[in-house]
């Protein structure tokens, strides 16, 4: 396994992890500031494992995934406006939630 491939699955790990144990503390932003980041780790996965790249920022990101991934663009694009909410309002626990299974989603679309 590529080293960039490994460094992306732990990250994720890691985000999710932290993005569980904050969601079951009752702290929503930062638990899906969390599950955001384990998102885009598994995005930047997929288009490592499927383009050869790693895309530069979000807007680089978004764009590849529109072209090649529709179907996981419209997740994160759906995703991204609570994400930006999350840095001046309150996240609730339903929107949480909904970043955690949309990462889960992901994760197995991907096959990890």
């Amino acid at each position: 396994m590529d080293k960039r491939e490994q460094i992306l699955i732990e990250n994720f790990n890691e985000y999710f992890t932290l993005g569980s144990d904050a969601l079951k503390k009752e702290k929503y932003n930062s638990a899906a500031t969390l599950f955001f980041k384990a998102l885009v780790s598994l995005c930047d996965l997929l288009v490592f494992r499927k383009e050869g790249i790693i895309p530069s920022s979000h807007a680089n990101r978004f764009r590849i995934l529109e072209q090649k991934h529709p179907k996981i663009y419209k997740i994160l694009d759906r995703d991204f406006p609570f994400y930006q909410d999350s840095y001046t309002k309150k996240i609730d626990k339903e929107t949480a939630e909904l970043f955690m299974d949309d990462a889960e989603h992901i994760k197995k679309t991907i096959g990890i």
